[in-house]
This record gives C-alpha cells, structure tokens and sequence, in this order.
C-alpha cells in the first residue's frame, strides 16, 4: 500500500552553496501615487462596511428593556 521512498542523497544541497549567481534581482516598482491613495480607499471602504454593519446589526442583537417579556402559559406552570 505504501511504497518506501528510497533515500535521497544530500550532497547536492552542499553543493548548491558553492554556486552563488552573480546575478541581481530588478528592483522593485515603486507604487505611483493612485496605486497607494487607491489601497487607502480599498482599506477604508472596507473598514466603513464592518463598522455599518457593526452598527446596524447590534440594535437587532439586543434585548428590548423597556418593554415587558412575553411568557407562555407553559413557563408559568399552568
């Protein structure tokens, strides 16, 4: 059902750090100005969606206080 793996000889890992490339990576673009203001926008339209909801959503999550609860004839023992 399961096959062994054969073992893998690491000498190629000792190897791999002789090897160095000479070779630079091309710097990064710098993000323009509409790039950083639209992710600010993104950022901020988002954090606004979760305070709205947050703030719309929490008078249905709570309890009426003023009013007295309703009980049925069942909770009263009858």
């Amino acid at each position: 059902m399961f096959r062994r793996r054969e073992p893998v000889p690491f000498a190629f890992l000792s190897e791999a750090d002789r090897f160095r490339s000479n070779v630079a990576p091309p710097p990064r673009q710098r993000s323009s100005v509409s790039q950083i203001a639209g992710r600010w926008l993104l950022g901020l339209t988002i954090v606004a969606g979760l305070a709205g909801s947050l703030v719309l959503g929490m008078p249905a999550l709570s309890t009426p206080s003023g009013t007295a609860t309703q009980q049925s004839q069942a909770s009263q023992g009858r």
